[in-house]
């Protein structure tokens, strides 16, 4: 798309591949092998800060999803890319921008936990989440910024942080407010429709007659996100909530231990 010539980051892979590659480094490798040694480090105040702001940025990017493309005209059908340079159009393309290069500061969730010492937080799905997201983001916007096919995933997925940056910015400022953290069980339910949502949305590309859309394989790629996703976070609701089995310490009070 030349309307991102030389916006940051976007020029080639490289960068973006290099950040990944770095972060799975250090999370899984260097960073627990620096801690083994030391005291876990004290972050509750900075974490405070950092989930609030992720809120802040979750709601301002839910308005910019809003008003460059989902309230403005978006069908929730076969919204082809706008690649026009109308203000409606450029304004998307920031927003895509926005929205991936927010994967690089949620890669600061690891990051807290091998800091403080939570290994056994830093799974394979949970780096495998995070470094997918923004390498995956960076070949639809660098191709395709924008679009109501393209991006609901990224809308809803704004929506679903402003509750769990929320849930966890609460969960962070210590014991004493951990009596309002009584809604863990609904904030799952809210990810576990997400993925239904996501996964219905893209699935119309299936059974859609003559939908152009430009790059069918992203709408694939969405699909199989949403799906794997959807089978995990039903798994894990089957076992936490219907089993009982893998609630956390605390989940009379909904929250977690390892907050």
């Amino acid at each position: 798309d030349p309307r991102l010539e030389g916006w940051p980051l976007m020029s080639s892979p490289f960068p973006t591949t290099f950040i990944i590659g770095t972060y799975v480094y250090f999370v899984t490798s260097l960073g627990p092998k620096l801690m083994e040694n030391k005291k876990p480090f004290e972050l509750r105040q900075i974490m405070a800060f950092y989930n609030f702001s992720v809120v802040a940025l979750s709601l301002y990017m839910t308005y910019e999803f809003l008003m460059s493309g989902w309230a403005t005209g978006y069908s929730f059908r076969c919204d082809i890319v706008d690649y026009s340079r109308s203000p409606t159009a450029l304004r998307m393309v920031r927003t895509c921008w926005l929205y991936y290069f927010s994967k690089f500061i949620e890669l600061l969730d690891t990051i807290f936990f091998v800091l403080r010492k939570k290994n056994s937080q830093v799974t394979f799905l949970h780096v495998f989440h995070h470094s997918i997201m923004p390498w995956t983001w960076w070949f639809g916007v660098k191709f395709a910024a924008g679009s109501g096919l393209g991006t609901f995933h990224a809308l809803l997925n704004c929506i679903v942080h402003v509750v769990m940056y929320t849930y966890y910015g609460i969960c962070s400022l210590g014991p004493a407010y951990h009596k309002y953290l009584w809604w863990k069980k609904y904030m799952t339910t809210i990810q576990l429709v997400q993925f239904i949502m996501v996964t219905g949305h893209i699935g119309q590309i299936y059974i859609m007659d003559d939908c152009p859309y430009q790059y069918p394989i992203f709408m694939f790629i969405i699909w199989l996100y949403g799906s794997m996703f959807l089978v995990l976070f039903l798994h894990f609701w089957y076992h936490a909530y219907t089993k009982g089995q893998r609630l956390p310490k605390m989940a009379r009070n909904g929250t977690s231990k390892d907050q």
